[in-house]
């Protein structure tokens, strides 16, 4: 970041772009204060795929706004057009170990990598409570990044600051 005005842009990546990198927006977006400006992706969401219902309850249950969430193709931030990123960080494993399409700019990268919540067996509120848990993890890891100091989110230092988090 060159100044205090002008918000880091973060692109959170996974495969469908419906439950992690979801979460991982909606918790950048509330608690970044201004500083940040967090988007999501998926390399391959499903044709009229929507945000995963359990997101968006734990997201609304936690007091977190969900207006205009939904799932798109990371193709969209590739464009001339799209906003300029200054980080992408990958939220599951899937999505880590595809090739990933050229970023305007050569943002910084890390991977944080979190079990897919909509993929644990039982009935909902087990589903629920899985929701609920990568939410939590989300959102501690967010906190450590939205309250570092500038200096360790200029361009030189970020990619090493992304990457020190996910040993978080």
């Amino acid at each position: 970041m060159t100044d205090t005005t002008t918000p880091l842009n973060v692109l959170f990546l996974c495969t469908h772009n419906s439950a992690r990198s979801i979460l991982a927006e909606a918790v950048l977006n509330d608690i970044g204060a201004g500083r940040f400006k967090a988007y999501s992706a998926g390399s391959s969401p499903r044709e009229n795929q929507q945000p995963n219902p359990m997101a968006i309850e734990v997201l609304r249950k936690a007091g977190i706004e969900t207006a205009g969430l939904r799932s798109k193709s990371w193709d969209e931030f590739g464009k001339p057009d799209a906003p300029r990123m200054d980080l992408v960080v990958t939220v599951c494993d899937n999505a880590a170990g595809e090739a990933c399409p050229y970023w305007p700019g050569q943002p910084a990268t890390a991977h944080w990598g979190y079990a897919d919540p909509s993929e644990v067996a039982g009935d909902d509120e087990r589903k629920r409570e899985a929701f609920r848990q990568t939410l939590h993890a989300i959102r501690s890891r967010l906190g450590l990044l939205v309250n570092l100091p500038a200096a360790s989110l200029d361009r030189m230092s970020l990619q090493a600051t992304a990457r020190e988090l996910a040993k978080s």
